[in-house]
């Protein structure tokens, strides 16, 4: 149902009133979503980003199906399981549809550079709706990377608009932790999926996938869980408004 729901949406929606804002993932603050204010408000709508490679020369290159990279009980009951006891809460969820033959790579990261909380606390709920293939971008994770990795910096609003990465360690720290990640980088393993398997992802845990190299689509919902009694402060780039606060997952 709900990657029949997303295919609907991604036919619905209408390019005349689009930005073309391209969704990228790298730390550099030019071309893309980075700042945009289309990126900065979305916490409370549906909105559609494209993959870097449909874009060309501000004009859209594909059908644009093809271009958008885009709770119930049994939630609840996996939330207690896991001892998500003080009001854990829901943040922002994604379709990410990964498009054949451009969907882009997504490099190493971990989510809690993204949604930071200290203590840092951020869950990721990450479901395939496709078979999720070494070709057509599966995730990749580094094993015990969440018990030796630090979070070595943050994504934030900055004082002047738009966004960038604050850094929470110092230059040293950083240039070690980036130099034993390049010498890991064979560690990685590959998860495969099937339609419906949940990955569970912790805030710290490397992870990165592929380019989607082949004809078929890699559809995936994921959104992510912090601790309310965690500070979530104002310099993050996800902000909760009056329409749309997060949701509490055991209220």
């Amino acid at each position: 149902m709900l990657l029949a729901r997303s295919k609907e949406l991604l036919q619905e929606f209408s390019l005349e009133d689009h930005p073309l804002t391209k969704f990228t993932t790298g730390d550099d603050d030019g071309e893309g979503h980075i700042g945009d204010a289309y990126f900065l408000e979305s916490g409370d709508k549906i909105r559609y980003f494209l993959e870097e490679d449909a874009v060309v020369d501000g004009k859209l290159n594909r059908p644009k199906d093809r271009a958008v990279t885009l709770q119930n009980e049994r939630m609840r009951k996996l939330v207690r399981d896991l001892q998500f006891h003080v009001d854990p809460i829901a943040l922002q969820s994604m379709v990410i549809t990964k498009q054949p033959q451009i969907g882009g790579q997504v490099g190493e990261h971990n989510d809690s550079t993204f949604l930071y909380t200290e203590p840092p606390s951020a869950l990721g709920f990450w479901i395939a709706l496709e078979q999720c293939t070494a070709e057509n971008g599966a995730l990749s994770f580094l094993p015990g990377s969440h018990l030796t990795t630090p979070i070595t910096k943050r994504f934030v609003r900055l004082p002047e608009g738009g966004t960038g990465f604050e850094p929470l360690v110092t230059a040293e720290v950083a240039d070690r932790v980036a130099a034993e990640s390049r010498a890991t980088n064979n560690a990685y393993i590959l998860e495969t999926c099937e339609p419906g398997d949940l990955v569970l992802i912790h805030g710290a845990v490397l992870h990165k996938s592929e380019r989607n190299t082949s004809d078929k689509t890699r559809f995936a919902y994921t959104f992510h869980m912090i601790e309310a009694g965690a500070k979530y402060d104002e310099k993050n780039w996800l902000q909760p408004t009056p329409a749309m606060p997060f949701s509490r997952i055991l209220a």
